[in-house]
């Protein structure tokens, strides 16, 4: 009769979100509760922000002061009723960490170069962050990492360069001005600060430059195989007549024969008719 499959995520150090599921045994009438408490609580607290649909409950959670050790969360869910076992769980929040989802993803473009800027976390300490920049050129998508607050080392790819930055923005120089590139970024918890391994969602997809027209390239696609075939059509002609010139076919001597006889004969024919 115990929830089972406890999961909970704290978002952006903001709120804790909790699910589970009915035991196998409970009744369809059971009313699960979530109460929990941390050590600086004077008393636990009870759950009351429930979603619609059963089995899950948001609360808010941050701690007074900022800092890179937080108490254990424990957690217990159970019913009023004494048919329902009750399950006590304890979490560590460091490792329930999610970032929110970058905001205000920015793009320009000076000359040749693309510069990518996004908005800061007001929740999380300084150095706490990492970021993911997805960059899509047409059909090709590279996945770079900007570490934040970290310049260390630069890598090359034939479609973007990665840069480990100061600040919350990258460059990407040297692209083509003919391409639309595409990017989109996600923060990461730094593993220095928070044992968690979860990702925010992608931020909205941003877009800057124009695609090249296909349709000069299909036609030019179509024409050179064309131009290709008829020239060597041409080229083949011209060959044929140039060795006709240069080495004219060898009279048969049998034709020529046949010819004198047929001549002889028919001259003969005329005189006997004379």
């Amino acid at each position: 009769t115990a929830a089972v499959g406890l999961s909970c995520v704290w978002h952006n150090l903001e709120y804790m979100d909790c699910s589970w599921r009915p035991g196998e045994n409970a009744s369809s009438d059971t009313n699960y509760t979530l109460f929990y408490w941390f050590d600086g609580l004077k008393n636990h607290k009870k759950c009351n922000n429930y979603s619609m649909d059963r089995g899950r409950c948001i609360f808010n959670l941050s701690f007074p002061n900022v800092t890179n050790t937080y108490p254990a969360i424990s957690i217990l869910i159970r019913d009023d009723s004494e048919e329902i076992r009750p399950v006590c769980a304890s979490k560590n929040p460091t490792t329930l960490v999610r970032p929110a989802t970058p905001r205000r993803l920015t793009l320009s473009k000076v000359n040749d170069e693309i510069y990518v800027e996004w908005s800061e976390s007001d929740t999380f300490p300084e150095n706490c962050l990492s970021y993911e920049v997805k960059c899509r050129n047409g059909d090709t998508t590279q996945i770079i990492q900007v570490i934040f607050h970290y310049l260390t080392d630069i890598f090359f790819s034939p479609m973007c360069l990665l840069l480990f930055v100061e600040n919350n923005y990258t460059s990407i120089p040297s692209v083509d001005p003919n391409s639309k590139y595409t990017f989109q970024v996600r923060a990461k918890p730094k593993p220095e600060c928070y044992s968690s391994k979860l990702s925010s969602d992608w931020s909205e997809e941003k877009s800057i430059g124009e695609k090249a027209d296909s349709t000069f390239y299909l036609v030019l696609i179509v024409t050179i195989p064309l131009i290709v075939a008829v020239s060597t059509i041409i080229l083949l002609v011209y060959l044929k007549r140039l060795k006709i010139l240069i080495l004219p076919p060898i009279p048969d001597p049998r034709e020529i024969l046949k010819r004198m006889f047929g001549e002889q004969n028919e001259d003969s024919q005329v005189s006997k008719k004379l």
